[in-house]
């Protein structure tokens, strides 16, 4: 078996990343509507650079593979990152890579599992994400899952000749609406 259910929600589960991977990873990365939303549209990623970072990803950290329940199909990854355990703080990641999968609520779904799992099991309490402007899905989804605006930096992505904003946007403890590990936890 490729993949294993870390966190399971109700169309999807998370679970460790698996650098044999690399291959798919690196088609979706180098897809250029992928990497603009991404911020890495001047980039470009070999099969080995990225087998590499799946390799340092799969070791470290709290990073995800996506995966859909139903048939096990990779779709994306997510990741807690820049934790800071003291202060009970960390930034979110995610994509979804296969865009066959985008728009139907999967990536939603996703951040709500790992924001869960961020507030529940990592004890955070402040969880922040960055997004462009123009992805406006992407805002979209994050404000479905409880995200907040709290700002932005002006014009600080240039592309084709003009400027987007970056948006900051986080979600507290106290805010999470989601339910998909009671079930799994100690009650009380």
């Amino acid at each position: 078996m490729r993949y294993f259910c870390k966190i399971p929600g109700r169309n999807i589960y998370l679970s460790p990343i698996n650098p044999e991977d690399a291959e798919i990873y690196t088609k979706w990365i180098n897809d250029l509507p992928t990497a603009i939303n991404l911020g890495h549209a001047s980039q470009i990623f070999t099969l080995e650079s990225e087998r590499e970072m799946l390799e340092t990803l799969a070791k470290e950290g709290q990073n995800f593979a996506i995966v859909l329940k139903e048939n096990d199909e990779l779709i994306g990854n997510c990741s807690l990152f820049s934790i800071r355990q003291l202060h009970r703080a960390a930034e979110l990641g995610i994509f979804i890579g296969n865009p066959d999968h985008r728009g139907k609520g999967l990536g939603t779904e996703a951040v709500e599992l790992l924001v869960e799992y961020g507030f529940k099991i990592l004890n955070l309490n402040n969880i922040m994400l960055r997004v462009f402007a123009f992805n406006k899905g992407a805002v979209k989804a994050y404000e479905k899952a409880g995200f907040k605006t709290f700002g932005r930096r002006s014009q600080s992505y240039y592309l084709n000749g003009k400027y987007y904003d970056e948006i900051f946007m986080e979600i507290l403890a106290k805010d999470c609406r989601t339910h998909y590990l009671n079930s799994l936890l100690p009650g009380e």
